[in-house]
Parts: C-alpha cells; structure tokens; sequence
C-alpha cells in the first residue's frame, strides 16, 4: 500500500518543461499561425467576381466591356461571303471553295446525320420524325427551291427557318457549305436526264434487283426483281 501511494505522488507531482521544448512548442505553434494565415489569403483574395457589382469602377461593373475591334480567336471572319453566304446584300449562288468529291461526301455525311431526320435521304421532305408527327419541311425538289441560290440554304442552316432551328453551333461553316453542295447533288438525281450522264457511262434500263433481306435469316431467300413494294 505505502509503494501505491509513493507512485501516486510521483505522477501527480509538478511536472517540469525544459526551456528548449518550450522554444520547439512556440515555434511550431507560430509556423501553424502563419501557414493557416496564407491558406486563408488564398481563400479570400481579391478578386472580381463576373457580372457582380464593384464600387471600384464608375459603373459599378465587376466585368469590363469588350475593347473596341476584340476578335475571339478564330473568329476573325475575313471572308465574308463564306462566312454568311450573301454577296452584295443577297445570297449568293457560287461555291466559295470548289465542291470536290471529297467535299460532297462530307455534305452527304452530315446531311444524312443532322437533316435527313426531317428533310429524309432523298430531300423529300418525309423524314423519319415526321412520319411520327412532326411539321413536314418543304421538298428540296420544288421548283422555289430548285431555283434558291446555294448560299439560301447555307443562310438557313446558318439562322434557321420557319420551324427549323438554326444549326450554327452543331454543324461549322465549312460543312455548312459541303451540305448545301449535296443538296444540290440531290435536287439533280431527282431531275437529272440522259444527257446529264457522262457519255462513257451506261444508263440502266431497269432497277437493280432488289435481295430479300429476309434471305440472311433463312426465310425466302433469293433475289426478286423489280421495285421495292
């Protein structure tokens, strides 16, 4: 019992902190202070934040307005005609790069992914969504159309139309353009005439036969001529 007590003694006694610990304390509790200090400046600096009021300005604007000529990076625009499609104030009817193959298989690409759901694969104006209910847009095969200048299409794709939205955002300029080319590629095969084909090409007299693509499963396969019902 006498030993329990003298330990009991010894661990409540005074306890004594050397002078270098009592520095090491101080100093790690001063380099916290001063860390935290920092963080709290970089969670509170000063800043503008956009669109809110300032006392600094006369204005009282956080955001400054645009210097006078600001062009955003590729958005400088120095071809007009290719960027808008009108010459002299209407829309124009030529090219502003030639309409390659290569350029009218890219038009086709891109109209068969933004335009044929409404205007369908031939320009018939009976796409998809509108066998399922949707305003059907005129035939590019109309003679009104027919006879609009190429950079008419562009400027609707451009601006939109009627019950047509504006494709500025999806579809860039440069397939804007290669998209109009195909449209007239398709107002040509629904007119096109004998004289139109090249003299080295020979003209079908009949359609393709058609396969059954019922074959590829078993069932009536073959091939059936004629056109498809």
């Amino acid at each position: 019992m006498k030993s329990f007590f003298n330990l009991r003694s010894k661990c409540t006694g005074p306890v004594t902190i050397s002078r270098g610990n009592l520095l090491l304390a101080t100093a790690f509790t001063l380099l916290a202070l001063l860390l935290a200090g920092c963080r709290l400046d970089m969670h509170e600096q000063p800043k503008f934040k956009p669109l809110r009021e300032n006392n600094f300005y006369s204005d009282l604007r956080a955001s400054r307005p645009l210097i006078g000529g600001t062009v955003a990076r590729g958005q400088l625009n120095e071809d007009t005609y290719l960027e808008t499609g009108f010459m002299n104030g209407k829309e124009g009817d030529v090219m502003p790069f030639p309409a390659t193959k290569e350029v009218l298989n890219r038009g086709r690409e891109r109209f068969n992914i933004y335009c044929s759901p409404c205007h369908s694969q031939l320009g018939d104006g009976n796409g998809m969504i509108v066998q399922r209910g949707f305003k059907r847009p005129p035939s590019y095969h109309i003679d009104r159309l027919r006879q609009a200048p190429i950079g008419h299409f562009f400027n609707v794709m451009t601006k939109g139309y009627g019950a047509m939205a504006d494709y500025a955002a999806q579809v860039p300029v440069n397939d804007r353009w290669a998209i109009a080319a195909y449209i007239r590629v398709l107002q040509l095969s629904q007119h096109a005439t004998p004289a139109d084909v090249p003299a080295d090409t020979a003209i079908a007299n009949q359609p393709p036969p058609m396969i059954n693509p019922m074959a590829t499963h078993g069932e009536g396969a073959g091939v059936r001529e004629g056109k498809n019902e």
